[in-house]
């Protein structure tokens, strides 16, 4: 057995049974051992962007990691926006990438890199296999530091001689290592502060505090105590529809984050971090809090949050309570494609347990209103600013929710970065709408403009411009293998993406803003 092989082996016996895959010369070892070694689903990107944001959006529904495959270190390098969106959403990925055989490193051959040192700067573990015989064994390794809470990327290097080499040896998984509690004086200080209680107290969730049993626990605490239920801004998966608590996230905008928390005294973090704004702005606060607020922690992002939340409702003496009503299920929007317009279609016809891949950016933040009384659905966002996360993400996320509809809301600029993730959607025929939002134009940077005080010129906004000449979406997606369509109203919206909902396979949908 090959170092390749044992790869292969180690990685299967610790469940990690899908690959995300730009391979080059080095990898061709890992490629061969997938033929000889069945079990591995190989997933093909076009570029390393749609590679990593795949295995971001896998895991993220999965619950488990998926392997990346990349080529040496300008093949990391091309991929570390998305695993730096990964980073951020604490995803588990195990993150393999080849290198120079380790007796041609020295000779400093043209893509020689220094890989482990781009790798530190998103991944929580990094480690290099030197010899045949750990291969399996850092595997394994691997997959175990991948799954330390919250999540992790952990970077396993493996240089060309150590995958062809013989003497290859099979490890067994590794015990999944447990997620540390609250400590009882976490619980005793968040508790003490809701009994005095009111809507001067925030309780902002993060995390998996955000997923179906986080949330119907901060529902019976905001129900016992008057708090206010808040999340983060980007959350890796949030749970929403009816049936679950409806929660506003902080918003992107200084002055409206600054202004939606205004009023809180108190600020209990459960598997979330103190919001701060996304950049420094000339005179405007570097966070939304109220500099007078009390910052207490129930529990940080690597402890338990979940139990934490339960304890806490155990501690207030919280009963249960009904599910909350959400009010009734919007109507498909009308007449021209406003924000609220494309959000009540899709929440309208979205299909129950559809998974909402999010990176409208600025005309996406109206969004949330109107599809908080849709089917119960699950809404994953870009976490890291990184953009072009949007459709890798979509992709992984099809992969690792098998039927369950995915609608991709993808800005237009954005969506450029990897637009190669068509190619990969309509290959593996997974049922994914992408509505693209088609202003053709950065729309948030023109915003940003604003904010820091520039004065634009011609110059200035012809580098904010997309529509010179306009990109051809439907023949674009076409010539991917993803039939398209194109609209300028929301009846025509709604149409195609009741068309699309009712077909398999990837469909896109432009809409003219």
């Amino acid at each position: 057995m090959n170092g390749a092989e044992s790869l292969v082996h180690s990685l299967l016996k610790s469940g990690v049974t899908t690959c995300f895959s730009n391979p080059g010369t080095s990898e061709m070892h890992f490629v061969a051992a997938l033929d000889r070694v069945p079990g591995m689903h190989c997933v093909l990107g076009l570029f390393e962007g749609v590679v990593t944001g795949a295995a971001d959006g896998y895991a993220r529904m999965a619950g488990k990691p998926a392997a990346t495959l990349l080529h040496c270190g300008p093949g990391l390098a091309n991929g570390l926006a998305n695993l730096h969106n990964a980073r951020r959403a604490a995803t588990p990925i195990v993150n393999i990438v080849g290198d120079q055989a380790t007796y041609h490193r020295p000779l400093d051959s043209p893509l020689t890199a220094d890989t482990e040192g781009w790798a530190r700067g998103v991944s929580g573990w990094v480690r290099t296999s030197m010899d045949v015989r750990t291969v399996g064994a850092d595997a394994a390794a691997a997959v175990q530091a991948s799954m330390m809470a919250p999540g992790q990327i952990a970077t396993l290097i493996l240089p060309s001689d150590t995958s062809w080499n013989d003497g290859g040896i099979v490890a067994e998984a590794l015990p999944v290592l447990p997620t540390s509690p609250a400590s009882p004086n976490q619980i005793e200080e968040a508790a003490t502060i809701l009994h005095r209680g009111g809507a001067g107290v925030v309780l902002l969730l993060g995390g998996v505090a955000l997923h179906e049993e986080g949330l119907a626990l901060a529902h019976r605490i905001q129900a016992a105590t008057g708090c206010r239920v808040v999340a983060q801004g980007s959350n890796a998966r949030m749970a929403r529809g009816q049936g679950r608590l409806s929660v506003e996230r902080v918003p992107y905008v200084v002055d409206a984050a600054v202004k939606a928390m205004a009023g809180t005294q108190h600020l209990i973090l459960a598997g979330s971090r103190k919001p701060v704004t996304f950049f420094a702005y000339p005179n405007k606060p570097q966070t939304s809090i109220p500099q007078d607020a009390g910052i207490h922690i129930l529990s940080r992002p690597e402890q338990d949050v979940v139990e934490s939340l339960a304890r806490l409702a155990d501690a207030l003496g919280c009963k249960k309570v009904a599910p909350p009503d959400n009010g009734s299920r919007p109507e498909t929007g009308r007449g021209a494609l406003t924000p609220e317009a494309v959000a009540a279609t899709v929440g309208a016809l979205m299909p129950e347990h559809a998974v909402i891949a999010d990176e409208s950016v600025s005309f996406g933040r109206g969004f949330f209103a109107n599809t908080k009384a849709a089917p119960p659905h699950d809404w994953l966002n870009v976490t890291g600013g990184a953009i072009g996360g949007g459709m890798p993400m979509a992709t992984g996320a099809a992969i690792g929710a098998p039927g369950r509809r995915v609608i991709n809301l993808q800005a237009d600029g954005s969506a450029m970065y990897t637009v190669q993730a068509l190619w990969t959607q309509a290959r593996e025929k997974l049922d994914i709408t992408t509505v693209l939002l088609s202003n053709r134009k950065y729309q948030i940077l023109l915003g940003e403009l604003a904010n820091v005080g520039a004065n634009p010129g011609r110059t200035a906004l012809d580098m904010m411009d997309i529509g010179n000449p306009d990109i051809n979406w439907p023949n674009l997606a076409g010539s991917l293998g993803v039939e398209a369509a194109r609209t300028d109203t929301a009846e025509g919206f709604a149409d195609l993406l009741t068309h699309s909902l009712k077909r398999s396979g990837p469909f896109l949908i432009e809409l003219l803003i």
